[in-house]
């Protein structure tokens, strides 16, 4: 069951199984940092603030008890890209739908980012995002070093579940 909601995922993502650098990676990343800014002009405080980020243009949910997520992005260190890195959630609760979002992760200091970079790093079920709408960066900061906003692309999702996300991270 966990296999066929993850293929959900990364179907309603739109990601490809495959390994290798997406030349389109860092045009939607762009693209996709454009909307969030567009949604709260108050995150380029965090844009001008964080050491690094990492950027997930489309990340795919599904759930039927048991859900997951996936999504696949670009990291900066700094303004620059510095590698790929792919996010992954599985969830267990009271949960139904599908739905799709944007992600990015802000890391506060180069420690944070170090430690996101070797490929061990994941947020626990305590751990939350900002929805991003206007002004919400405004009451947002940074909690063990990473600030996290979200921005809803499509579906719908009713959920009361618990869950963490994983990353990896792959240099370019």
């Amino acid at each position: 069951m966990i296999k066929t909601i993850l293929a959900c995922c990364l179907m309603l993502a739109g990601v490809s199984a495959q390994a290798g650098w997406d030349p389109n990676a860092e045009k939607d990343a762009l693209e996709t940092i454009t909307q969030f800014k567009q949604a709260d002009p108050g995150l380029e405080t965090f844009f001008e603030k964080a050491y690094g980020y990492a950027v997930f243009p489309t990340v795919g949910k599904a759930a039927m008890g048991i859900g997951g997520a996936h999504g696949s992005g670009v990291v900066f260190e700094q303004g620059k890209i510095i590698g790929r890195s792919t996010l992954t959630q599985v969830t267990i609760g009271f949960q139904l739908g599908g739905q799709t979002y944007s992600e990015i992760v802000f890391f506060q200091d180069k420690e944070t980012l170090d430690d996101f970079k070797k490929g061990n790093f994941e947020f626990s079920a305590q751990a939350s995002a900002v929805a991003v709408k206007k002004g919400a960066s405004t009451d947002a900061d940074f909690q063990g070093g990473v600030a996290v906003f979200t921005l809803p692309k499509s579906g719908l999702m009713f959920e009361a579940s618990v869950g963490g996300q994983k990353f990896t991270f792959e240099p370019k």
